[in-house]
């Protein structure tokens, strides 16, 4: 300790003593309540099992993210005294060169530690100023694509003429027909598809909006949907869910679906010497939406995609709109049709 340093923790204590305080007792206390202070891989782990887990559906990517690139750097420090600086270090090391990565890591850890400054587990939240455009320079680009009617041609024909497995074609099928999200189908069970009044049920836990609505979204099944949703059902046995892991019952993993739109373009590759733009299964719910836009009302097409309509109308207007979405599927089926149909 310097001459300085011993000077203000004079001051210090001195005020402790004037207010009442034994200067001992207090320094004893305070080397206390750094000892069994929580780490941060401490209160990580507390705010994911109890928070994280529970309102994340990306939560298993979450734990990654940290255990990779945080955890390994300060977990073992006590979360309070992990400084600005060393929080900056760590998110900035990978603002260039891991965007995607450095920005879930700040609005995670932001979010964790709100919940533990509630919790009195530390003080104050060091990262309530820091936003990842201004401070981190990540600028977020919004992805157009959508695939033309000749990439929408290409695609179906790889899609039945690959050798893709069978459950992974409907799959993709349903998604371009459905406009569906990819997770919404990715966990549907049988049970939520009632080929008898031709709806198909998503609970509020599969989708977007759920949380907040507490209301499931309704679709109509169409002829030509029912058929391929009757083979997927077939496909996945005595299981529950429509799309399961093959030999079980647990729904068709996070990650399955982001490699097939690697496999349809390796193939158009391989096959008919065509390079495709990258696209990924979020494009083909871009492209179903683009062409409803002709084919019929824009607030019609944003309940089909499950979306929020504007202001006060969500809040007064409750009608489910069936029979308008199921024009509009047929009509979008139709010119699907005509579009792979083409020589």
């Amino acid at each position: 300790m310097t001459l300085k340093e011993a000077r203000a923790e004079n001051e210090r204590l001195r005020k402790e003593l004037e207010q009442g305080h034994n200067p001992k007792i207090v320094r004893k206390l305070e080397k206390q309540a750094l000892i069994n202070a929580d780490t941060l891989e401490s209160i990580f782990r507390q705010w994911y099992e109890s928070y994280c887990k529970k309102n994340k559906k990306m939560h298993h990517e979450i734990c990654r993210s940290f255990e990779l690139y945080v955890l390994p750097v300060v977990g073992d420090l006590p979360a309070e005294k992990i400084t600005l600086h060393q929080w900056l270090a760590i998110l900035e090391e990978h603002a260039e060169k891991r965007p995607a990565i450095a920005e879930r890591i700040l609005i995670n850890s932001k979010q964790m530690l709100k919940w533990a400054v509630k919790r009195q587990l530390v003080p104050f939240n060091v990262l309530t100023e820091i936003n990842a455009k201004e401070d981190l320079q990540i600028k977020k680009v919004a992805r157009d694509r959508s695939l033309s009617d000749e990439e929408i041609r290409l695609v179906w024909l790889a899609i039945n003429e690959s050798r893709m497995a069978a459950k992974n074609k409907l799959y993709l099928k349903l998604c371009l027909v459905l406009a569906c999200r990819n997770g919404e189908l990715r966990l549907s069970k049988k049970e939520h598809f009632d080929l008898d009044s031709m709806v198909w049920t998503v609970p509020p836990e599969n989708h977007k909006l759920g949380k907040s609505s507490n209301k499931p979204l309704l679709r109509p099944i169409i002829p030509a949907v029912k058929e391929l949703v009757e083979e997927a059902m077939e496909l996945s046995g005595e299981g529950e869910y429509l799309f399961n892991n093959s030999g079980t019952n647990e729904p068709m993993g996070q990650s399955a679906p982001l490699q097939l739109p690697y496999n349809i373009m390796q193939w158009l590759r391989r096959h008919k010497d065509y390079e495709m733009k990258h696209w990924s299964v979020h494009d083909l719910r871009k492209t179903a939406r683009t062409n409803l836009s002709s084919l019929t009302e824009p607030h019609i097409a944003e309940i089909m995609l499950g979306h929020r309509l504007p202001g006060s109308w969500q809040v007064y207007d409750h009608y489910d709109y069936l029979p308008e979405q199921e024009k509009a599927y047929q009509a979008w089926w139709e010119r699907l049709m005509e579009i792979v149909e083409v020589s």
